[in-house]
């Protein structure tokens, strides 16, 4: 037999088969017990039926007319006999037996006391200085008959009281274990990034500790996570001011400069010097989409937040290339409106630095929540889509950026209950990319999808 894996299988099947053996072992001797007492009850009848009998018996004969002469007692009524007994004379002949008697059952006289043969047990005894015998004898399979009776008895109810009791064992074993199974619950419900403690009120002492190793292991996770998150935050947000103050000194050189070799490495310097306050407002952004509250609790319109965050690209070098499609009716959210605009900006920025760049960025938004950030261009392979949303990973290697867009987005919609789903060629299009989200609308959740898709 198979040992279950769980916990209630494991004391339930334990608990029964013990109870069952213990059960059977209480019957067993039990009824061994009860044997040797039914054996005295049926010796003490046997003995008393005899010393009853016998004084009637001498009368009856001693007084009879006719001495020698066998008589056999006639039966009042139908009746089941389980004593049987027979009177005779000291040369052996019988003078009184009761009507069931078989004198072939009764072996010569062997002096007073019980005897047994293999069918019945005797007793026997005498008066008149030993001229007048009786013996009474007791079939043993009525002994046997009235044993099984009394273990029927103690037995038969094992078909009700165990299944009964086994029953009530799993109840009492689910019962004990609902703490445990609402720890398991609540553990279970949490996300990746949910590191709060667990709540284990109402836990047996033996799983407590564990409870409590496993609570001190998520705070140190945490607090790891949290160190790791700041530093990458405050690090970037402590690099803006030398790198602006060196973003002004490189554009001061070139300005000042006469010398044409100086004056490229110059603005080799302060392109690179820009790549690296991209990279880490990146940082910041990750670091918030990780670390913090992506769910408020007042909801925003979503339209207003992404007409300011395409009109502010346009103004950045991008006029005209993103067409922006927004539905009549407000599409209300509670996604953080910072999250939201970081989420959008990512989505645009990525698209119009892979996108062709004589063809227009589509950013769409449905009233049911979906963002959608499509363009135009080569068609992203299949196994390539799946890797894009790590760090710094891009589909193009010689392409401009910090390879964390994607990983951004995918970031915060992982916080926000949704998924990133990523797709080429676009849908209804032989070539182009589509990034679409789907956002929290009127405070529910939104729809789980799938980490990419092939188009």
């Amino acid at each position: 037999m198979r040992w279950p894996a769980s916990l209630q299988g494991r004391l339930g099947l334990s608990v029964g088969v013990a109870l069952t053996v213990l059960w059977l072992l209480a019957a067993t001797v039990t009824a061994v017990i009860v044997r040797g007492e039914l054996d005295e009850v049926f010796d003490s009848a046997l003995r008393e039926t005899a010393e009853r009998i016998l004084p009637l018996a001498v009368t009856d004969i001693v007084g009879r007319e006719d001495q020698g002469v066998t008589q056999r007692l006639a039966r009042i009524r139908e009746h089941s006999e389980f004593f049987t007994y027979v009177v005779q004379d000291d040369e052996g002949r019988i003078l009184l037996q009761s009507h069931a008697a078989d004198p072939a059952v009764f072996p010569p006289w062997g002096g007073r006391g019980f005897r047994q043969t293999a069918t019945h047990r005797l007793y026997s005894d005498a008066a008149l200085q030993d001229t007048i015998r009786i013996t009474v004898a007791e079939p043993l399979t009525h002994r046997a008959s009235v044993a099984r009776e009394i273990q029927m008895g103690l037995g038969l109810p094992l078909l009700i009281v165990l299944p009964v009791a086994l029953a009530a064992i799993i109840l009492a074993v689910r019962f004990s274990l609902d703490p445990l199974r609402r720890f398991r619950s609540r553990l279970e419900a949490r996300g990746a990034r949910d590191l709060s403690q667990v709540p284990a009120e109402g836990l047996p002492t033996e799983i407590g500790p564990l409870a409590e190793t496993l609570n001190g292991l998520l705070a140190r996770l945490r607090e790891a996570f949290e160190a790791e998150r700041s530093f990458a935050a405050n690090a970037a947000h402590e690099l803006r001011t030398p790198l602006a103050g060196a973003i002004a000194q490189a554009q001061r050189l070139q300005s000042e400069t006469s010398d044409a070799a100086a004056g490229a490495r110059a603005s080799e310097i302060e392109a690179t010097l820009k790549r690296l306050t991209r990279l880490s407002e990146r940082l910041m952004q990750l670091a918030r989409a990780e670390g913090g509250r992506l769910r408020v609790d007042q909801s925003a319109d979503l339209r207003a937040i992404a007409r300011i965050v395409v009109n502010d690209i346009r103004r950045e070098g991008a006029p005209g290339r993103i067409a922006l499609n927004l539905p009549d009716a407000a599409v209300m959210s509670d996604i953080d409106p910072d999250a939201f605009a970081i989420l959008c900006r990512n989505l645009v920025e990525n698209a119009l630095r892979h996108g062709a760049e004589n063809l227009a960025v589509d950013v769409t938004l449905t009233t049911d929540g979906r963002l959608a950030v499509a363009n135009d261009g080569p068609v992203v392979p299949r196994e390539m889509l799946g890797r894009l949303t790590a760090r710094f990973e891009r589909a193009n290697a010689d392409a401009l950026g910090s390879g964390l867009g994607l990983a951004i987005v995918a970031a915060i919609a992982e916080r926000i209950g949704s998924s990133l789903i990523l797709q080429s060629p676009r849908p209804g299009a032989e070539s182009g990319f589509e990034a679409s989200v789907m956002l929290p609308t009127n405070g529910a959740d939104p729809a789980p999808g799938i980490g990419s898709g092939d188009g």
